[in-house]
């Protein structure tokens, strides 16, 4: 496959659509438009980063991180890696032609459905009408081709681990669906994938191409259809001029955003903001604050769903849950891609209280310092589910083998990564500082749901006689301070502009109250999420953007 993004040399100063964001919002509008042969222009802030050029080693993936702090910003604004740091919850997302599909892990699940009951999505969601959701949810799967880790596949230890698990708490386990490619050949829109190799890097990046990212599906669909793509263009802000839309950006690879270079401008007839729940919100509140009306619920209800990250360190048994890296496959152990079970506690009659667990793997390009990160917290933090002389004389010669001779040894070859997914209360802001997006929601991270996640992480260790070893910067020393790689809401949909800031349909109201949208402008990714969902949300944001189209 060819590259998909042209020179900016080549943008012209209109279009009938221009979709802003690159992720599964941004790369279901733009084949959708392209295929109803609109003239489509995608315009994303990231580089177009292809597999095989991916990193893999800590000195590769350094100049990839860019963090965004409370003091200002570090690294290139066109890093892979990208960190979102504030007082109460911090946020992982994926920066490049792709969005944070690149750097998920995978899983393709429907939340309950419970969850699409509360009164905060608009009635049209509510009720299904017409089962154009459901619909949505089909064609998403039809394109991102979902599947479970296959039974042809080599066994792998997490998985025996986490059944382990699901038998000690009595809870039902199985293999979720996930994007993930397992046999080699051309796909759906003719581009060539391999099979899984079972690397495990798939959050680093998946350089063998078997990652069913937006890249390998939805973005060559819309290259094939006509759509042009331009990368390294950060757009600041929209706004109505006549009967059309001026989208203002900077482009960056030229570094005009380090000399207060002015922005630059296209028209568009239609926009379609999908940069992310960040990104997009950030780009209404700057409008915003330029004189686009909008509901005042714009920045409201932003969730990190219910996110949580912990490890079972130091087990009795083999986990393999650390990525090759760069390391060659045929000398490695399988670990598989990141998450290939779950346990689902979801049955239970409060819906806010369900949870999943799922394993992950932590890439190999980042795992070089964990041995001695791990041992260290296990002794200040960790919650040892085992005791006896020589077990701690097994556990102690385990820990200082993995220092001595690296992740792949040792405690950490026996260490199991949770990533969890509950409720939260959906109820964080975003707000405008310095022109830059930041998230207000004190206490979040001391809200019970998540002791009580804490207090289930804990109970599902014992089995493994691990030692549980909670997130680092959940305590009281750190604000219980939250992560999430899910961030969700801010532009929410609602039945009007006093609930929500986009309708059903994702067009942006254009007032405080009633239910007036602006005409051609549209919100298409997480950020249109009403409340958190409890699972992974990547088939959810996908399905309404199909619903949109």
């Amino acid at each position: 496959m060819g590259r998909l993004s042209s020179s900016i040399g080549n943008i012209k100063s209109h279009y009938t659509v221009v979709v802003i964001g690159s992720g599964y919002g941004g790369g279901i509008a733009a084949s959708r438009l392209a295929r109803a042969g609109q003239q489509v222009c995608l315009l994303e802030r990231g580089r177009e980063i292809r597999p095989g050029d991916y990193p893999n080693t800590l000195i590769s993936a350094l100049p990839e991180m860019q963090a965004d702090l409370p003091q200002g910003h570090v690294g290139s604004r066109t890093a892979m890696y990208d960190f979102r740091v504030n007082k109460d919850i911090n946020v992982f997302q994926g920066c490049g032609l792709g969005g944070t599909s690149l750097v998920n892990a995978n899983v393709a699940l429907r939340p309950d459905d419970r969850v699409f009951q509360d009164e905060r999505w608009p009635k049209e969601i509510r009720e299904d009408e017409g089962g154009l959701l459901n619909d949505g949810y089909s064609r998403a799967v039809d394109m991102l081709k979902p599947r479970s880790y296959p039974d042809t596949y080599p066994e792998l230890p997490k998985l025996a681990a986490m059944q382990k698990i699901a038998k000690h708490l009595d809870a039902r386990f199985y293999k979720p669906p996930i994007n993930v490619n397992f046999e080699d050949g051309r796909n759906h829109v003719g581009v060539h994938q391999n099979a899984c190799t079972n690397c495990g890097d798939c959050v680093s990046g998946c350089n063998y191409s078997a990652k069913n990212t937006v890249l390998m599906n939805y973005l060559p669909d819309a290259r094939n259809h006509g759509a042009e793509i331009y990368t390294q263009v950060m757009v600041k802000r929209v706004e109505r001029s006549g009967d059309q839309w001026l989208v203002h950006f900077e482009l960056l690879e030229s570094e005009r955003d380090k000399f207060d270079a002015p922005t630059m401008f296209i028209s568009a007839d239609i926009v379609v903001l999908a940069a992310g729940t960040l990104g997009s919100s950030e780009i209404l509140l700057r409008s915003k604050a330029a004189g686009l009306a909008t509901s005042d619920r714009l920045g409201r209800n932003f969730s990190g769903n219910g996110d949580v990250f912990a490890f079972a360190y130091n087990t009795d048994q083999a986990v393999n849950g650390i990525g090759y890296g760069d390391n060659a496959p045929d000398k490695m152990e399988p670990v598989g891609p990141c998450i290939t079970g779950i346990i689902d506690m979801r049955d239970g009659p409060d819906l806010d209280k369900g949870v999943i667990v799922e394993e992950g793997v932590v890439p190999g390009g980042f795992s070089s310092f964990l041995p001695s990160a791990l041992a260290f917290g296990a002794k200040a933090m960790g919650k040892d589910t085992d005791k006896g002389f020589m077990d701690g004389v097994r556990e102690r010669l385990r820990a200082w083998y993995s220092v001595l001779r690296g992740p792949y040894y040792g405690a950490m070859k026996n260490t199991l990564t949770y990533l969890v997914n509950t409720h939260d209360d959906s109820n964080g802001t975003l707000v405008l500082e310095d022109d830059r997006v930041r998230i207000d929601w004190p206490g979040v991270g001391a809200k019970q749901i998540f002791q009580d996640v804490s207090d289930t992480l804990l109970d599902a260790t014992r089995p493994l006689g691990g030692t549980f070893v909670k997130n680092p910067t959940w305590s009281k020393l750190t604000n219980h301070n939250l992560v999430t790689v899910h961030p969700l809401g801010g532009c929410c949909m609602g039945d009007d502009a006093g609930k929500g800031v986009v309708n059903h349909k994702g067009q942006v109201f254009s007032g405080k109250g009633g239910t007036a949208v602006h005409e051609g402008l549209y919100v298409s990714d997480g950020a249109v999420i009403s409340r958190s969902l409890g699972v992974n949300p990547l088939l959810t944001i996908s399905a309404l953007a199909e619903r949109s189209c």
